[in-house]
């Protein structure tokens, strides 16, 4: 599916489903909500009405279910009708399964989603998951035709008008976010190096009218950031801290998303085994979430200054590499103690928001990384695990998972209990826990949030993508969908306000509760 245009229109029109391959998809109370006319010139001379009401009638989701109409030209699949509290009422991790297993094949193909309108962002990120740009194969490179997707959203329930133009387009350029971002963290090391990197950002950078800051190799050093340089001076593409700056008129407040982008993680002199580096080239998933989500937000209008921080290097070793017992000193101004190269995100993530906090006067910093082995143990590979100095973003960064299938929960955040574990006799402070059967995850967190200091009265969080980042050997785009719905409060898209759980006159979560005991009275 590398080849593949994705689109987005408010009608898909009418086709033969032999010439044009159709996916119907949806909840099973949704999709009996469809009246035969709706879909009649999508699925006609083929599928008539009492086939299709009969295809309904034998679908039984547990969780999800499917029925060909038509030979494999044509399908309706039933995404389950309840999921629990801490799930995405959209099910969007269901939706991306069931699109790669029931989208019929075919050169100009569509999918009729049928959903709700607050559930219209997160199930088009979904659908954009299925389709990753990403491919070496060497059939792919002699297909010349290309392959196009046209979806159509059919809303249903309360405020359930026609999709307008506007939608579409944010539609279209966060899913062009997530496709963006897997197609970063897919794309191997011999390719996506440091410099590569510094090009995609040059890239997004040249399409939203922003030249990126960029401080490489040797600068770093001159300049004091000692966590990113030590990290890569070992590497052939020298280290860099590339940085995109929106600051519209009239901006109320100052952001800072700052992702790791560490291209590959050989796990430095600390080096990991034949069997745990393999994959690493996902180490810059946060970097390229928040280049996606970049993207889409200032396309979208965005209010407020958003900074993207980019902290790019790969973890290599070589003559020049860190040695576990050196010291670094790093943009804050504290002193590191190496116990573990293999440590490296926190180094480079520190500097980051260290930069974020002095020079960029930032109001509110989200880091996002992919930190930790231990992320998928404490919160699962579906859930990103969020650690923050505020109870508030807390609950929102949850909310907003709920909103757009980025599915977040919580981590422990107690750095008088914690910070102790990175005690060193000989610096500030070392880069790797003692004890690493206490909490390593928020451990690891706290060692960054200490570089701004536990006393910043600005906002912190904190989000460990490193399992949810990819799917079997497939990226994922996480994190893009994430950041938009957290912060779409600070844009002057409407889909963006729906999804946001921050400034709503109604708690999310009590809207969500409600949207779920509709559900169980209609199943």
């Amino acid at each position: 599916m590398a080849n593949v245009g994705l689109q987005f229109q408010a009608s898909a029109g009418d086709a033969d489903p032999q010439s044009r391959p159709l996916l119907l998809l949806g909840q099973l109370h949704h999709l009996h909500r469809v009246p035969w006319s709706h879909v009649r010139g999508k699925l006609q001379p083929r599928v008539t009405e009492e086939l299709w009401q009969a295809a309904l009638s034998t679908l039984n989701p547990n969780p999800t279910d499917s029925c060909p109409l038509y030979l494999n030209y044509a399908t309706v699949a039933a995404l389950p009708s309840r999921v629990s509290r801490h799930n995405s009422p959209s099910a969007a991790h269901f939706l991306t399964r069931l699109v790669r297993t029931c989208l019929p094949p075919g050169t100009h193909r569509c999918i009729l989603m049928v959903c709700e309108r607050a559930d219209a962002f997160a199930s088009a990120c979904a659908l954009a998951r299925a389709f990753p740009l990403f491919t070496h194969r060497s059939g792919a490179s002699r297909r010349t035709e290309k392959k196009t997707v046209t979806v159509e959203f059919f809303l249903v329930g309360q405020d359930n008008g026609p999709v307008e133009v506007s939608t579409l387009q944010c539609l279209a350029n966060a899913t062009e976010g997530v496709r963006l971002a897997a197609r970063i963290v897919d794309t191997p090391c011999n390719e996506m190096n440091t410099d590569t990197f510094l090009e995609e950002i040059k890239k997004v950078g040249k399409d939203v009218g922003i030249t990126p800051t960029i401080i490489r190799d040797e600068e770093l050093k001159t300049r004091g950031f000692g966590g990113i340089y030590g990290v890569g001076k070992a590497a052939v593409h020298p280290p860099a801290l590339a940085i995109l700056s929106h600051t519209p008129d009239g901006a109320t407040q100052t952001i800072a998303w700052v992702g790791k982008g560490i291209v590959y993680d050989t796990g430095g002199l600390s080096i990991k085994g034949k069997t745990s580096m393999p994959g690493m080239k996902r180490d810059c998933g946060g970097a390229a979430a928040i280049l996606g989500a970049f993207r889409a937000a200032v396309k979208q209008g965005f209010k407020d200054n958003l900074h993207a921080v980019f902290c790019l290097a790969e973890n290599s070793v070589g003559p020049n590499a860190t040695r576990p017992d050196d010291i670094h000193l790093l943009y804050s101004g504290k002193t590191v103690e190496i116990n573990n190269t293999d440590a490296e995100g926190r180094l480079v993530l520190a500097d980051g928001v260290s930069y974020a906090c002095k020079d960029l006067g930032a109001d509110i910093i989200l880091d996002m990384a992919t930190l930790t082995g231990a992320q998928g143990i404490a919160t699962g590979k579906y859930h990103a695990a969020v650690l923050t100095n505020s109870a508030e973003w807390e609950a929102a960064c949850v909310k907003a998972g709920r909103k757009c299938g980025d599915l977040v929960h919580p981590l422990v955040y107690c750095p008088e209990l914690h910070f102790s574990e990175f005690t060193s006799a000989v610096a500030d402070m070392k880069n790797s826990v003692a004890d690493r059967d206490n909490s390593p995850s928020s451990c690891a967190g706290l060692f960054i949030a200490s570089h701004i200091g536990f006393d910043w009265p600005g906002v912190w969080v904190h989000v460990d993508i490193a399992a949810p980042v990819h799917a079997g050997e497939r990226a994922t785009g996480f994190g893009v969908a994430l950041l938009l719905a957290l912060f779409g409060r600070a844009s002057e898209d409407p889909l963006l306000n729906l999804v946001s759980p921050l400034g709503c006159e109604v708690d999310a979560q009590e809207e969500d509760s409600e949207r779920d005991s509709k559900r169980r009275r209609l199943v």
